[in-house]
């Protein structure tokens, strides 16, 4: 029988990444600036590979609740702590040469990947808004240093800036949220919320609290209409930068928000599904057209970006088991064959990333060819061709919205997939296009380090296997969808005396 406290077993892996993380912040400036950061690197892979290892125990201990029920780890918090841990894994492997002869504060973006892993680990865990806000602005602060992490570069500082800025707007958005559900129903907890919408005399004051927190969420996720950052912060941020803060947090975030609407909001789904429809649209037109007219490859992706929140969104109509299970699988999916794109990038583009257009791109294949086929395999992904993850994510999202009922919605999708094949085969038939004798002039030369292989064949391997060998993932996503809908019943009695509580110890 285990003998730690729920308080220590609940929050384990998050334990693990801040202890490794300040471990690193102590070391690196014991180093001398001339030595290389890459042991700090390698630190950080451990502690990130401890902290996965630690979600897989908590798998087998079954549902943990720890601080007084703000805490419970269940299966789905744990296969976002495990997607995070991934995709943290794969950024840091990716990006331990990046700063080679370039920058001697690496160790700083080793620590502040594993603080803003820490923080988006508590967002997927966390029952009480409040928590989710402390996990919430973990992740955000170290996001918001990392982007403009390049500090030489005038756009880096532009990207962090304006990540800063409309962050933090949108950080009061998800506060006024909570402060409106706590005025509606007497508590910031989840299951009290849904156990105080049925009594609630104010109804239209939770649903402006619910609609303002998706909202300040929407802006995390990259949701149309609240995507105006991304454009700017994805091409302004270091490449592997961007493809941790284009996955995890993302993940992160569609947890919380999941959590919030499915179980928080039942009550309600009617008036937030038309939310979600309508945000789901949007995010799909926008980003797709978005992406046509771009040349740059990383606003093109950032597009894109948009546009896949947009397909996301389409899993939130499909109420309600169903939903989460096709949300969790296409989340594994992106963050797949996107983490690897980026991946891609940061090897062609290196630390100047003096590659960035379309044009920089053409005949890449007869120099890189190896990277240039992984890069090809991932656009495929993206587009949604069979085979490969992108198609399944796509597949499982639009079979659920049919059987909701949202027939247009899975239309609108499908056509915007169909609109989305033009930018992505534009840089693909860049790649095997005959080059100019001064194109792609910039590309790195260096063979791809073992670290950096490892990285992108972890995420060429998972894509391939979640589109051809998806049963495991959906075994999984299936058991994270039923704990995550039995959460709302198992604190019923904690949250009857929280709104108990609220309205002066009277029963209703």
């Amino acid at each position: 029988m285990n003998t730690l406290s729920p308080n220590i077993l609940g929050l384990l892996p998050e334990y693990i990444l801040t202890l490794t993380g300040v471990l690193v912040m102590v070391l690196e400036p014991v180093l001398r600036p001339a030595l290389s950061r890459k042991p700090l690197g390698w630190l950080a892979i451990i502690g990130t590979l401890a902290a996965g290892l630690a979600s897989w125990y908590q798998l087998h201990l079954g549902p943990l609740v720890a601080f007084s029920g703000t805490i419970r780890v269940d299966a789905f918090s744990i296969f976002f702590h495990l997607l995070i841990a991934s995709v943290v894994l794969v950024t840091l492997l990716g990006s331990l040469d990046y700063f080679e002869g370039n920058a001697t504060h690496a160790g700083e973006y080793f620590a502040l990947t594993l603080f803003g892993a820490v923080g988006m680990m508590l967002m997927t865990c966390s029952v009480e808004l409040l928590m989710v806000f402390i996990g919430l602005e973990i992740s955000s602060i170290s996001t918001y240093i990392m982007a403009g992490f390049r500090k030489g570069q005038a756009t880096g500082s532009e990207a962090s800036i304006k990540y800063f800025l409309l962050g933090s707007f949108a950080t009061a958005f998800f506060l006024y949220g909570i402060a409106l559900a706590f005025g509606a129903t007497g508590s910031t907890s989840i299951a009290a919320i849904a156990a105080g919408l049925g009594s609630t005399t104010t109804p239209h004051l939770a649903f402006t609290a619910l609609a303002l927190i998706i909202i300040g969420l929407g802006f995390k996720v990259s949701a149309a209409p609240f995507h105006v950052w991304t454009p700017d912060v994805y091409q302004g941020a270091p490449a592997p930068v961007v493809g941790l803060m284009s996955t995890a947090p993302k993940a992160a975030a569609f947890a919380v928000l999941l959590r919030i609407t499915f179980s928080g909001f039942p009550a309600m789904e009617h008036r937030w599904a038309i939310l979600i429809w309508g945000l789901a649209v949007l995010s799909m037109t926008i980003g797709n057209i978005g992406a046509l007219l771009q040349r740059d490859v990383k606003r093109m992706l950032a597009y894109s970006s948009i546009a896949h929140a947009g397909y996301l969104l389409v899993a939130f109509t499909a109420f309600p088991a169903e939903g989460i299970a096709a949300a969790c699988l296409y989340t594994a999916t992106y963050a797949a064959m996107n983490v690897g794109a980026f991946a891609v990038i940061t090897q062609i583009a290196g630390y100047n990333e003096s590659v960035r257009s379309i044009d920089d791109y053409t005949g890449l294949a007869a120099k890189r060819p190896v990277l240039s086929a992984v890069l090809a395999f991932f656009l495929l992904s993206l587009i949604g061709i069979p085979f490969t993850g992108g198609f399944f994510g796509k597949f499982v999202v639009f079979t659920a919205a049919v059987h909701a009922g949202n027939i247009w919605l899975a239309v609108i999708g499908l056509l915007n997939s169909g609109v989305a094949c033009f930018y992505y085969l534009r840089l693909l038939s860049a790649l095997y296009t005959r080059s100019a004798p001064d194109s792609s002039a910039g590309v790195i030369s260096k063979r791809v380090s073992v670290p950096a292989g490892l990285a992108l064949g972890a995420s060429a391997l998972a894509t391939f296997m979640l589109g051809v060998v998806p049963a495991p993932i959906l075994h999984i996503v299936q058991r994270a969808a039923f704990d995550s809908m039995a959460a709302k019943a198992i604190p019923v009695a904690a949250a009857t005396r929280t709104v108990e509580m609220s309205n002066g110890g009277q029963t209703k």
